[in-house]
């Protein structure tokens, strides 16, 4: 993300920053960026899972500041990654350090920071709720972020590095110093504002008295997602003859010896010409040819270029394929507005490009495979979709703690049959549902009498059950009812504006979040329903929605779920966690019956599941 090191070496130099009170204006926001900083800055749980209705309500929480200050936000979330695939070894090295992140909380070391399985779904779809603009872009959103800035001068919100290089009038407010949650109030009481610190690169140029034409080179020197100088076996000779390297200590020491030796040019393209003076000791003329067409790569991903999302915020309209680069061409026209409107998958992207799939890491037993590989199946029918019958997909997971590649074959159930991408919008509803039911080998009659919005996360605890290893036990099935009949019981409450009832205060009351001893084995076993829960979601994305979409702040509450599975150890009853409430209970049962009386699961699982048991306390009436 940016420049290592530039974050820190900025703050150090305070004179590049201005305290401002920021109210009534455009502001346009790094969505990956911001959805990573509200969820990871807030104490929330990371260990079992996220807890989703409580990240729903800091994101609201945000925004509604936002109005209060007359903020007008526009938020753009990073789509596929970068088409040309020039950023795959810097994509790689972050998705090692995102399993060794989760490694490290699944052996409680503290300090480390792993975003839950869908809080991305969860951001877009309260950003939805809340009538926030914002769009998804199609690949990496920063040029198109900055591009939108320059065009309406308005400043830009994130904590990426890079945006102390992208030459923005509007300037760039640093998430870390934005202050929304301390807010001043002028003397007449009227007008709010947020507390914040003001970049601009004229602030930085002046600090070092270089040209802002220089300030991409100096990015690409130092070393950014594309260029990383020291891993192609460069080193800076100053004039001094001292060696200077990118050990951290002396990072900052860098940062000023690449200003100082910058200052001598006026241009980026001279500085370049004299840059194989600098660090071209040693090295022959193909490795300076590489080095010199790197950092030129470097430098061109500051270039504002006119982006494409104006026309989407103004006017509600998805850019124009023709208008996109060649490669983005391949995908249909009707996929492009659900894409920028966040209606599809953006892995759909680097599926179609690059065939190349990095999955999300998550918290887990390390010893045990990866929880991504129990929804394997399902991706292989996006990839089928995607790309058509046997095409190979090069998928990247954790084997152990390592970041192994593995080639997975897209297949196509039955149904598919002559379903095409470029048509897939147009295909009866009943074909695309029967495609989604085969994905997941489960019966339509299994959701037919749970309520709508709750068919997916149902079908999927269907599948999770027959496929997770080790199989899931009576009390991890009891809790993850459990906790849906609490999204739903707060659904309801929300949404009717009512107080919550005596059943959703007393499983809120079993909410400890500073609860210790993480049971690995139960955090193994629903990372792998929230992963086959995320591409199921992915898939009925794809095929344009066959099954209502859930809302899916109300689906998971990792640090209630994992203490109901310590009560129904204890053999606490499901019906007494829900108080005899008649209501609560029918839902809780009608998922379950949904669940067991499934087709594929009958006959497997009514001996290991007993289902009265299941149930808790079963009247004579019922019996």
């Amino acid at each position: 993300m940016g420049v290592p090191g530039l974050n820190g070496f900025i703050e150090d130099n305070r004179k590049c920053f201005k305290e401002v009170q920021f109210k009534n204006s455009k502001l346009i926001i790094d969505g990956s960026n911001l959805y990573h900083s509200l969820y990871l800055n807030s104490h929330l749980d990371q260990s079992r899972g996220g807890d989703y209705d409580a990240y729903g309500d800091l994101i609201c929480a945000f925004f509604k500041v936002l109005r209060e200050c007359g903020i007008e936000p526009y938020v753009i979330i990073d789509g596929g990654s970068d088409y040309t695939d020039n950023k795959f070894e810097t994509l790689q090295k972050r998705a090692q350090s995102k399993i060794d992140k989760a490694h490290g909380l699944s052996v409680g070391l503290q300090g480390s920071n792993v975003i839950p399985t869908i809080s991305k779904t969860v951001f877009k779809q309260v950003l939805s709720s809340l009538n926030v603009s914002f769009a998804q872009c199609l690949c990496e959103a920063d040029q198109e972020i900055a591009s939108l800035a320059e065009t309406w001068k308005c400043p830009v919100l994130s904590n990426d590095s890079d945006f102390f290089v992208f030459d923005i009038q509007g300037g760039y407010l640093p998430m870390t110093h934005f202050k929304w949650q301390e807010l001043s109030v002028d003397r007449g009481g009227s007008q709010k504002s947020i507390p914040c610190k003001h970049y601009t690169t004229t602030m930085f140029c002046s600090e070092f008295s270089i040209n802002r034409q220089l300030l991409p080179i100096f990015a690409a020197l130092a070393g950014n997602d594309y260029v990383n100088l020291q891993d192609m076996g460069f080193n800076f000779r100053w004039k001094d003859s001292s060696t200077m390297g990118y050990n951290r200590k002396k990072r900052f020491v860098f940062f000023f010896r690449l200003l100082n030796w910058l200052k001598h040019f006026q241009t980026a393209q001279e500085a370049l010409k004299s840059v194989p003076e600098l660090i071209g000791h040693g090295n022959n003329q193909r490795q300076m040819a590489t080095a010199l067409q790197a950092i030129s790569l470097g430098m061109e991903e500051y270039t504002l270029t006119p982006g494409t999302l104006e026309r989407l915020f103004n006017h509600g309209v998805a850019p124009d394929r023709r208008v996109l680069p060649k490669p983005l061409r391949v995908l249909p026209d009707w996929t492009m507005q659900p894409l920028v409107n966040g209606r599809l998958p953006t892995k759909m992207v680097d599926v179609m490009l690059q065939k190349k799939a990095i999955q999300i890491a998550q918290v887990e037993n390390p010893s045990l495979p990866s929880g991504n590989i129990t929804s394997r199946p399902i991706r292989q029918v996006l990839y089928g979709l995607l790309l058509g019958r046997g095409a190979v997909v090069e998928e990247y997971d954790r084997e152990r703690q390592i970041l192994t590649g593995s080639l997975v074959k897209a297949v196509l159930p039955r149904a598919a049959g002559q379903l095409r991408l470029e048509t897939l919008d147009q295909a009866p509803g009943p074909v695309r549902l029967q495609v989604f039911s085969e994905a997941l080998e489960v019966s339509q009659s299994t959701w037919s009498g749970v309520p709508p919005h709750l068919g997916l996360p149902v079908a999927v605890t269907c599948y999770w059950l027959r496929c997770a290893q080790p199989r899931p036990d009576k009390p991890l099935l009891q809790a993850l009812l459990l906790g849906l009949v609490y999204g739903e019981l707060c659904r309801r409450s929300k949404s009717q504006g009512a107080e919550e009832g005596p059943v959703l205060r007393g499983l809120r009351g079993r909410i400890q979040p500073g609860a210790r001893g993480l049971d690995l084995g139960v955090a193994h076993t629903f990372s792998q329903w929230q992963s086959c829960l995320r591409e199921s979601l992915d898939l009925n994305q794809l095929l344009c929605f066959p099954l209502p979409e859930p809302q899916c702040v109300w689906l998971y509450r990792g640090t209630l779920v994992h203490q109901l599975v310590a009560k129904l150890r204890a053999e606490v009853t499901p019906d007494s966690l829900l108080m005899e409430d008649s209501s609560s209970v029918e839902l809780y049962r009608t998922m379950l019956d949904a669940v067991l009386n499934s087709e594929d699961l009958r006959s497997n699982l009514m001996a290991p599941l007993q289902k009265l048991e299941l149930y808790g306390d079963v009247d004579d009436e019922d019996e």
